[in-house]
């Protein structure tokens, strides 16, 4: 009888190089900034597709070139309504009192902008509110289309690859929507770019969280998600300082094209690596990681990397082992797997619809479009920081469902409290944005530990892209409004509330190692025995 196979065992692994140690630092940071620019890509939207201010073009009335202040004269020549769409019908030829009809009006065929920043003005979008929002819902179909072709792409080809090329590709796209000339062109190539460069921010989360030990996950997944939150920072500030939306384009995706030269600097994800049995380029970088982390690895560890018999007995062994069942049909019979899976994706729908639904109904912050913009992103931090503390401390399951929870009963109280208590109002409103922040960050290192390494990103993808829908459906929740005023708060509630009950159904992951199979993964709620948990050790 041949002896037992050497089985590499990459969470001892960390823990001999440290789980968190300079080589993690040094790879964080690369990964953060291509991130970083994932921010901005994902909000550049709301400036350069902006709302902007306009009003009829009256030819009797207007001064050459056009101003969008009429001084005197709107008061008879536009209707009270305010002239967006239509006008009053004139008399004669002249500007005066009584040139105007006072009860007929004219459909507008041309515009005066207030500013012509926006594509608002540049493609004369006027009364045609619906092209504006549908920027936003192209630029999340793109997300949802995304997703999926990226998962493949992680988890076939490998995460650096993936990484690499959402972030060169975005840059191009980018580059390329700037210089549109007409509307149907840009949102061609709003979707174009959301398609081949959304998937960054998954697939360096991913990367990053595979080479950080067990109990610095949460850790290394906020500062990522921190990073994100700044990266929204950055593009407010981009846009007020360069607020025409060409200019703006060109400054946050030209750089991108750069992240070419990652091919030299950003290394494989060892435990992808390990998964598809590539162990020598993994030995490698294990070797490298220990000497940049200063770290001696122990006798065993370095036996087992440089161990060859693995290889060889497997080619050499007259005993055929049976053809592994293809990962879909697995994925497909595992009961657990699959309703997982399907809570999961609520999850998502419910993070993305209550996160970009708040951000759309926040009516209770006036003041300054690019300080508001600010401020609903930097209260995410705040979560991402009670994440850390609460995560480790009283687990996963407890504090995303006190997240969703909160975050469901300051949304449905909040539209019981009266009009003129406006800063009760803000408070529920950013209770609600910080909880959900929280949740969203959480739920990304939760959702990555319930599957396994062979199929992670895969299933990761399909939670996030099924999420997407919230996304598609939020903006619009203003349509909600003229049924009751109240109605998206209601909705945007009683989903995270029944979030925060499934979670009820999915098992503890807290200092559980990532399983790297279809069994480990079904067997993590399943009581440890002698450390191990069917193949999956636990730490102490």
């Amino acid at each position: 009888m041949s002896p037992e196979k050497p089985i590499i065992d990459l969470d001892s692994i960390l823990a001999e190089l440290g789980q968190f140690g300079r080589y993690q630092v040094q790879i964080y940071c690369f990964i953060l900034l291509p991130i970083l620019f994932n921010a901005a890509y994902s909000a550049q939207y709301v400036f350069a597709a902006g709302a902007v201010p306009y009003r009829c073009k009256v030819p009797e009335c207007e001064v050459s070139p056009p101003e969008f202040d009429t001084d005197f004269w709107g008061v008879w020549a536009l209707p009270e309504s305010g002239g967006r769409c239509d006008r009053l019908r004139p008399v004669g030829g002249g500007c005066g009192p009584g040139s105007f009809h006072a009860n007929e009006t004219l459909t507008c065929d041309s515009w005066v902008y207030e500013r012509d920043h926006t594509i608002v003005a540049e493609f004369d979008l006027a009364c045609e509110e619906w092209k504006r929002t549908l920027v936003g819902t192209i630029h999340s179909a793109g997300v949802f289309m995304a997703l999926p072709i990226t998962a493949f792409i992680s988890d076939n080809y490998g995460r650096r690859t993936a990484l690499i090329m959402t972030a060169v590709a975005a840059g191009v796209a980018g580059v390329a929507r700037a210089f549109s000339n007409s509307y149907v062109l840009y949102v061609v190539l709003e979707f174009v770019e959301a398609t081949v460069g959304a998937g960054a921010y998954s697939t360096g989360f991913i990367l990053a969280l595979e080479m950080v030990g067990v109990n610095r996950r949460v850790l290394g997944g906020n500062i990522i998600s921190s990073t994100f939150a700044l990266g929204q920072v950055v593009v407010a500030l981009t846009a007020w300082a360069f607020p025409y939306w060409r200019t703006l384009t060109l400054i946050i995706y030209a750089p991108s094209i750069l992240f070419i030269l990652y091919i030299f600097v950003i290394e494989e994800s060892v435990r992808w690596l390990i998964s598809k049995g590539r162990k020598k380029e993994a030995a490698k970088i294990i070797f490298k990681a220990a000497a940049i982390n200063n770290k001696k690895l122990s006798p065993e560890t370095i036996k087992i990397l440089n161990d060859e018999s693995v290889v060889e007995e497997e080619t050499k062994s007259p005993v055929k082992e049976l053809p592994k069942k293809s990962l879909a049909v697995q994925v497909l019979r595992s009961k657990t797997i699959m309703t997982r899976l399907c809570v999961c994706c609520f999850w998502w729908i419910t993070l993305t619809f209550v996160y970009y639904g708040l951000s759309i109904n926040s009516v209770s912050l006036a003041g300054n479009s690019y300080v508001n913009y600010i401020l609903t992103s930097l209260v995410e931090i705040p979560g991402y920081c009670l994440s850390v503390l609460t995560m480790d401390r009283f687990g996963r399951k407890a504090s995303i469902m006190t997240a969703f929870i909160v975050c469901g009963l300051s949304l449905v109280g909040l539209p019981f409290v009266p009009e003129n208590i406006i800063w009760l109002q803000t408070t529920l409103n950013m209770i609600g944005k910080l909880c959900i922040s929280m949740a969203f960050s959480s739920i990304y290192i939760y959702t990555s530990e319930l599957f396994p390494t062979e199929a992670r990103h895969t299933l990761l993808g399909a939670c996030s892209m099924i999420g997407r829908i919230g996304s598609l459906v939020a903006p619009q929740t203003p349509l909600l409004m003229t049924y009751m005023e109240s109605l998206p708060y209601l909705i945007f509630g009683i989903m995270a509330c029944t979030s925060g009950l499934l979670m009820l159904l999915t098992p503890e992951t807290l200092r559980v190692k990532l399983p790297d199979t279809i069994e480990q993964a079904e067997n993590i709620s399943k009581k440890p025995q002698n450390g191990t948990l069917n193949g999956v050790v636990t730490s102490t």
